[in-house]
């Protein structure tokens, strides 16, 4: 079966739609994003309780339906980023980069020779156990896989020009709450410092040519960062969209309901 290639989705300016999955791991998730008109699937292993067995299942409920899956893995160190990659995803979205060197170091670690140094296993997920010489295996995730770095401390601020520019960074990502707090400004996004480093990230994109991604809450802020040059648009988490849109039918019942009389009074 032909997978969407993420790098390659990354590199047009087209608007891509996306949504973050922290809880739901359903084997029909795959299909019912699908039919939301996904473009990708940001699967959070950072702050979720997600592990490496239910993430393989997860990816390939997400690969039935060709999504794919951006990761976020529980961490930058190499056993990490080889895993998730094994099992099958697309593309990482790593925390916290802080510099280029940092960058180039994990790129490394995601990439087969002779561009990195990934360990090779061919055959299983990744490459959908399809049998393959290793030039054709190798060559193929190569082209595929896409690197995400989320900037979201002072440092990663600091050196977002020379993150931005490093080959292999297909995506530079906002994090907006632990940014604010590294800025001493938890949660404010308004805050002058918040909007002087937020433009300082959106310019080095730019200049670079690289997709910029941001979670929003709402379609009207979605729409607003489009208009601003962000691309990779994550539309809410399914936490937050489970709850907003059941919150918001049971309180619509309760209204409705109320003051009407119940069973047995006529």
């Amino acid at each position: 079966m032909a997978r969407t290639n993420l790098k390659r989705l990354f590199a047009n300016d087209k608007l891509k739609a996306g949504h973050l999955l922290f809880e739901f791991s359903t084997p029909g998730i795959g299909q019912i994003l699908k039919i939301a008109e996904l473009d990708f699937v940001f699967v959070d292993m950072e702050h979720s309780g997600f592990g490496i067995s239910e993430l393989k299942r997860l990816i390939t409920s997400l690969r039935t339906a060709d999504l794919p899956a951006l990761v976020r893995p529980p961490s930058k160190n190499y056993h990490h980023i080889a895993r998730v990659l094994d099992v099958g995803a697309d593309g990482l979205i790593l925390p916290m980069v802080a510099s280029a060197e940092e960058a180039r170091e994990i790129i490394q670690h995601m990439y087969y020779p002779p561009r990195g140094r990934r360990g090779i296993a061919l055959g299983i997920a990744h490459d959908g156990y399809a049998p393959q010489t290793p030039a054709a295996a190798l060559g193929a995730a190569n082209r595929r896989i896409a690197m995400t770095a989320l900037i979201e401390t002072v440092e990663g601020l600091e050196n977002v020009d020379t993150i931005a520019a490093v080959p292999g960074v297909d995506c530079i990502w906002i994090g907006h709450f632990d940014l604010s707090a590294a800025l001493g400004i938890a949660g404010q996004f308004d805050h002058p410092d918040f909007t002087k480093a937020e433009q300082r990230i959106r310019r080095a994109a730019r200049r670079h040519g690289k997709a910029l991604g941001f979670l929003v809450v709402t379609a009207e802020q979605g729409i607003t960062c489009f208009r601003k040059g962000y691309d990779v648009i994550c539309y809410q988490t399914d936490i937050l969209a489970y709850q907003q849109t059941l919150s918001d039918g049971i309180g619509r019942l309760r209204k409705g309901c109320k003051g009407s009389k119940g069973r047995g009074k006529s």
